[in-house]
């Protein structure tokens, strides 16, 4: 690592945060993640405000992690350790191994990120594992019962990931950036702005190749006439579904992407996303069809589509990509640097 490079990073760490604030007003967008071997997810969360000025990354007290356990217990560990059991709950370990250290450059940087906000201080804690806050994370001796016969191979590929990336972080214009995620794209991923209503330069549309390989890549969600009255008016009681219900859904508009951007529910105007939330489907890319008294809304790909699709990376992989190009692709006009804690 260049002598600059170290200073700066030892410099900027407390600046970061300011720089956050004063450049990208947008809020905090923790990762929600199934943990399972077969599906991944990235959901998104209600806007948060982004840190204070005053948040300093926690590294700077030392080397150790201070993670917030589910029971409200915090345990030290290293960011090597954490990171493990981050990456073995939000990706297949199945993955190739380029896609694998993609994620673990994506989940360092997260943490990188993250940390900044000082969500846990009160708690005595750096980050804490509960994917709705921070990231998914899984303790090495679930993964290894998850994984059966294939534990001693798959607990190496982990390792191999974290530790063949070590110190690798994303950053954009000298910051750490949001490396947010998902499962599976359509053939382009999201504009940030369309699902957050912030943009940032680094998470806009780009390519992802996956396809008819991803598990359940195509999937259907049937609601009685009935069933979707009653999920509207719950979230939705202004709406007017009193007439025939072939008029309730209108103006359905797409994006470029192929997600739906917004459409009209009972007269209520929501975006693809709320929908998509609304109704439970599994992304915002759908069309939805009327059969009798049966909504059909049949849906393509998983997740809220912005940053790197995880099957994608995959595929990337399989076609050769190393991590450097995969990180690249998926977050347009970032920069590969050696963050070090001395």
């Amino acid at each position: 690592m260049p002598l600059e490079l170290a200073q700066q990073w030892k410099h900027t760490r407390r600046a970061f945060a300011m720089g956050v604030a004063m450049g990208v007003v947008l809020f905090l967008l923790p990762l929600m993640v199934l943990g399972v071997e077969e599906e991944v997810t990235v959901l998104p969360s209600q806007p948060t405000p982004v840190p204070s000025p005053s948040s300093t990354p926690a590294w700077e007290e030392g080397e150790t992690l201070r993670v917030l356990q589910e029971d409200g217990t915090v345990e030290e560990m290293s960011l090597a350790d954490y990171l493990w059991r981050v990456v073995a709950a939000e990706m297949p370990a199945s993955f190739e191994q380029e896609a694998l250290r993609a994620q673990a450059v994506c989940a360092r940087t997260y943490s990188l990120w993250k940390m900044t906000a000082g969500s846990h201080a009160q708690e005595g804690a750096d980050l804490c594992t509960d994917s709705g806050c921070c990231q998914a994370y899984i303790e090495p001796e679930r993964a290894q019962e998850n994984w059966g016969d294939q534990a001693q191979t798959y607990t190496e590929k982990i390792a191999g990931a974290v530790a063949d990336t070590a110190d690798q972080v994303l950053t954009y214009e000298g910051s750490p950036i949001q490396a947010v995620f998902f499962s599976s794209s359509t053939a382009s991923t999201e504009d940030a702005a369309q699902v957050w209503g912030n943009s940032l330069s680094y998470l806009v549309p780009v390519s992802s190749p996956e396809g008819e390989e991803v598990p359940n890549y195509h999937s259907t969600v049937t609601m009685s006439a009935q069933q979707l009255r009653d999920t509207v008016l719950a979230s939705y009681p202004e709406a007017d579904l009193s007439g025939a219900s072939s008029e309730w859904i209108t103006q359905v508009s797409y994006n470029a992407s192929g997600r739906v951007a917004s459409l009209e529910v009972g007269g209520v105007s929501m975006s693809g996303g709320a929908a998509r939330n609304l109704f439970g489907l599994r992304s915002s890319c759908f069309q939805v069809e009327q059969e009798g008294e049966n909504f059909t809304f049949s849906v393509t790909g998983y997740g809220h589509g912005v940053g790197m699709s995880q099957y994608g990376a995959n595929a990337m992989a399989k076609q050769g990509s190393d991590w450097r190009e995969i990180v690249t692709h998926y977050y347009t006009g970032v920069s590969i640097e050696t963050w070090n804690q001395g």
